[in-house]
């Protein structure tokens, strides 16, 4: 290759910014009202921090205390009450039993 088209490579190359990586923003999910179901939600995100999903305490607008945010569970409960995971309800079928 010409000299030329290295420089320009090189050039183009080098004058490139590392990308940063930005935060993947959630959108707020609805409150959940029920206690129950604030258990098998918060119960469904633990697992997934357990097995090694980013938390996303990182856009809450409260700062929990360190020594809370340790264990999986915690930091699930904490995500679930500031609404930052998303949830649905399957759709329930009616079973009608005509013996």
């Amino acid at each position: 290759m010409p000299e030329l088209e290295l420089s320009q490579l090189e050039s183009t190359t080098v004058d490139t910014p590392a990308t940063e990586e930005a935060p993947i923003v959630h959108p707020k999910a609805a409150p959940i009202e029920s206690r129950f179901l604030y258990v098998d939600v918060a119960a469904l995100r633990a697992k997934q921090l357990r097995r090694g999903a980013r938390p996303r305490l990182d856009q809450a607008e409260e700062a929990i205390p360190v020594s809370k945010a340790v264990k999986a569970e915690r930091v699930a409960m904490e995500e679930v009450k500031q609404n930052l995971v998303q949830w649905d309800l399957p759709d329930f079928k009616v079973v009608v039993d005509l013996r």
